[in-house]
């Protein structure tokens, strides 16, 4: 039985769709003209309009042209909402009251050194709600590992054995790990593209701390299959399972705000959207055709390979034909954010490179204009930091100039203010501050009151009090937290313009028991502190009313080390979540998935651990030692003919781990060991015939313990 087509995406003709997007740019134009009329004015009556007042109107022109674009999509989305939804959604092309066939689908979990309970336990979860959904036969799960510490690959492998054992996954969920890290994660989809694409119509790729319901992964599939043009549709995730204050705040905003800007999103970009990397479904053939990564001219950071992918993979697909559609009201998606503000940054870092590689793209042949405006926006995520720098750094030289000039104009002295420092006019002066914080916080405000308005919705974030509260006090933490976010990314811009590049890190998804301390704090941020105490010195002695214009900015500067370790507290976050504050409805309401991935992970926490001179290098214990691992081990490995060189090198190893101990190897030389098959089988016959007092210390240590867990040591540590 075929699906039916409720919304038919060939009637959004191009004309609809230009009127639409006429109507968009329109209203940021403008909002934008508007502006720059008043602020042009401002610095005219300042007297004299030298290069210093033009470089000023041209950073306010880009800036608030930035912002009004974010203000006009909330609009749009409030247009959109109160209208009772956008019919234009790739939701509502498929009948859900019918029973859809659906392809084959691969889903894809790329992971690098990740917690292995976490990602497992969440593959558990996705593959019991597919199970409930009877639609499981069309899906396979791939765990797709570039890892290089060997404990990490080890204990892979063996929860992807003990998954598949108590599940009934083998067949159906596989485990891969790649001996060459190539291209990091867009690497790893294409190598699996290489070797499996041709045998899957679809796939989803997730993220290691992505969570999917069965039902948002069988919509996702419907949804492809009802739409032969849809090359990607990309859901909206929702942030969850924050421990700390901060991850909880960025989750209530997340969930409370992002309504209306989805909403407007889709309002205007319809089938041209944009894909954010993870927790989309991908039409494999298409993407295999015409997805693959230029290397960019030049070499890193600049150059070279493209590192944030997801963007570029859009345009790419768009630039092909097909369809890229934001299903932004599919529930039961979701990922978990940085848990504290120091995370973020190190995220934002490598996410600033990637974002600042688009500018090649920007004029790329072929590329549709809604992509270039996507890039282009990326690019101004990042680049809008140094410019507000800037643009402050300008203002308090024109205070300067004006200190020192005495150059202030009075021509009625009870009709003028200062605004950044200077004479201006009050009436306008006044009219472009409330223009500039109508644009910033409108938007949350409309939330808040639609939320308010609706009893269940308001209940679901706690009450209305509780809700009132929360958005008040996320309000003033953000702005709080923008002008370090300024420094944090004026910084990272600079690095990567300088040429410095960033490395593949593991990301850190949970916090630390009692979050950062303040040795990592005090040296992360005394910077911002130092700038904010000279910025606000020297602005208070210039001129005061200067200070109170400057003092939202120097104010999070200054407070910088108390408010990331704050943040950073699980406790805090705790006490706020008992207090009702900043409560989600994936809190209030959670779905089952959600829950019984709270459940599996704290049973698998509990389990008991191997003891600390054992436990660097348990993962190498249990490949050698235990005949259940190292069976696993080996069968997964590809089967190579070394060189008589190289048999020599692996002769030689070997020798130094049984007679040294591992602490005594590279990781490196652990690597190559436990990718060659002959050299983990050798280990494992002549560790467990070799006498007792021929080992190092750290063997026989090995072995007393292998007695002490169970037959099968991992199993216990593992569920």
């Amino acid at each position: 039985m075929t699906a039916t087509c409720v919304f038919d995406p060939s009637k959004m003709t191009p004309r609809r769709l230009m009127r639409r997007r006429f109507m968009f740019f329109t209203a940021v134009f403008s909002f934008t003209s508007l502006a720059t009329w008043v602020m042009a004015d401002l610095l005219w009556r300042v007297g004299s309009f030298g290069a210093l007042e033009v470089s000023l109107l041209v950073l306010f022109v880009v800036l608030f042209a930035h912002i009004s674009v974010g203000f006009c999509t909330a609009m749009f989305g409030l247009y959109v909402i109160n209208r009772g939804g956008d019919r234009c959604r790739i939701t509502q092309t498929v009948d859900w009251n019918k029973d859809t066939p659906l392809g084959r689908t691969a889903i894809l979990v790329p992971v690098f050194n990740e917690d292995v309970s976490r990602v497992f336990e969440g593959l558990r979860v996705i593959y019991g709600s597919l199970k409930d959904t009877g639609k499981l036969e069309h899906f396979d799960f791939f765990i797709l590992s570039d890892s290089n510490r060997p404990t990490q690959w080890i204990q892979e492998e063996v929860a992807w054995t003990e998954l598949c054992k108590q599940v009934g996954g083998f067949g159906r969920i596989f485990y891969r790990k790649r001996r060459q890290q190539i291209n990091k994660k867009s690497g790893n989809v294409a190598d699996f593209l290489r070797r499996w694409g041709k045998d899957y119509r679809y796939m989803v790729v997730f993220d290691a701390d992505s969570i999917m319901t069965g039902r948002s992964l069988v919509q996702l599939v419907a949804m492809m299959e009802a739409n032969p043009h849809a090359g990607i549709i990309q859901t909206a995730p929702r942030l969850a399972r924050g421990e700390s204050l901060y991850a909880r705040i960025q989750a209530f905003s997340n969930r409370l705000y992002s309504p209306l800007f989805l909403a407007g999103t889709n309002y205007w970009q319809q089938h041209e959207g944009n894909y954010w990397g993870h927790n989309a479904v991908i039409r494999v053939q298409p993407f295999i055709d015409h997805c693959a990564l230029p290397d960019l001219p030049g070499s890193e950071p600049f150059g070279g390979r493209i590192l944030s992918h997801d963007f570029v993979e859009a345009a790419l697909m768009r630039k092909a034909g097909w369809t890229v559609w934001l299903a932004h009201d599919v529930e039961g998606t979701y990922e978990e954010g940085p848990p504290t503000l120091i995370d973020s940054a190190k995220r934002d870092r490598r996410w600033c490179q990637g974002n600042m590689q688009h500018t090649w793209l920007l004029l790329a042949r072929g590329f549709r204009p809604a992509n270039r405006f996507h890039l282009l926006m990326g690019v101004m995520g990042y680049v809008s930091s140094p410019l507000w720098l800037l643009f402050l750094i300008l203002s308090t030289g024109m205070v300067i100039s004006q200190v020192v000039g005495h150059d202030i104009p009075f021509d009625r002295p009870e009709d003028y203010t200062s605004l950044f420092g200077y004479r201006v006019y009050v009436p306008e002066a006044f009219f472009l501050f409330l223009l500039t914080l109508l644009l910033l916080f409108l938007p949350k405000i409309v939330s808040v009151i639609l939320t308010m308005a609706d009893k269940a919705s308001a209940q679901s974030f706690g009450g209305r009090p509780r809700l009132f509260l929360s958005a008040l006090l996320e309000i003033v933490t953000s702005s709080l937290l923008a002008p370090i976010n300024m420094l944090f990314n004026s910084k990272f811009v600079l690095f990567t313009v300088l040429g410095q590049g960033v490395g593949w890190v593991t990301q850190q998804r949970q916090a630390a028991a009692d979050g950062t301390d303040w040795r990592e704090a005090i040296l992360t941020h005394w910077p911002h502190m130092a700038v904010g105490l000279v910025w606000g010195a020297s602005a208070f002695a210039l001129s005061p009313m200067f200070f109170w214009w400057m003092l939202p900015v120097v104010l999070g500067l200054l407070l910088s080390i108390p408010i990331s370790i704050f943040l950073s507290k699980g406790g805090i976050g705790l006490k706020s979540r008992e207090m009702g504050l900043f409560l989600t409805p994936d809190e209030t309401q959670p779905p089952a998935e959600l829950t019984l991935l709270e459940k599996n992970l704290s049973e698998c926490y509990q389990h008991m651990q191997p003891i600390e001179p054992l436990r660097a290098d348990y993962g190498l214990l249990q490949a050698v030692l235990d005949p259940y691992v190292n069976a696993v081990h080996v069968s997964l490995l590809r089967q190579r003919r070394p060189s008589e060189e190289s048999r020599e090198w692996f002769t030689e190893l070997r020798g130094r781990l049984l007679r040294d101990g591992p602490a005594q190897l590279s990781q490196k030389e652990k690597m190559a060991l436990l990718l060659d098959a002959e050299s983990m089988i050798w280990l494992h016959e002549e560790l467990w015939r070799q006498p007792g007092e021929a080992l190092a210390e750290w063997w026989r240590l090995a072995m007393r313990q292998y007695n002490v867990l169970t037959t099968h040591p991992v199993t216990a540590l593992y569920r």
